[in-house]
């Protein structure tokens, strides 16, 4: 068993794919049109990190709530996590790719660690080793 998916609720599909595939350096895996359950169009867009685990299902929000909840998946906290083996490199790459830190790399028991948002504003941890 594992977990394959976890949707991220997105303002619009193609800067968002922008964001992980160019920012972040994940695969787009999947780009397909879709229907919502009430027949209007939309699309299934997942993209993975590099190695593959879990995905994110890309998801345009529909409507006043879901929209509200761009940015907030977390209630402001850090609710996503990106484990790298070379936290400098990736750090130097992802700030020259235009990625905003939060909060300056610092070292902690469990390793490097800094805080950035993604496109939509949510706060994520980017992981390395000490």
């Amino acid at each position: 068993m594992r977990l394959d998916l976890v949707t991220l609720v997105v303002a619009e599909y193609d800067p968002a794919i922008a964001f992980f595939t160019d920012a972040l350096g994940f695969a787009l895996v999947e780009d397909s049109p879709s229907l919502t359950n009430d027949g209007r169009p939309k699309r299934w867009v997942v993209v993975r990190p590099p190695g593959g685990g879990t995905g994110l299902l890309l998801a345009r929000a529909d409507g006043e709530r879901q929209q509200a909840a761009v940015g907030d998946q977390v209630a402001g906290r850090v609710g996503f996590f990106l484990q790298v083996d070379d936290f400098d490199a990736t750090h130097r790459r992802m700030v020259e790719a235009g990625v905003e830190f939060v909060k300056p790399p610092r070292t902690e028991p469990y390793g490097r660690v800094a805080v950035f948002v993604d496109i939509a504003g949510n706060r994520w941890d980017l992981l390395g080793p000490a």
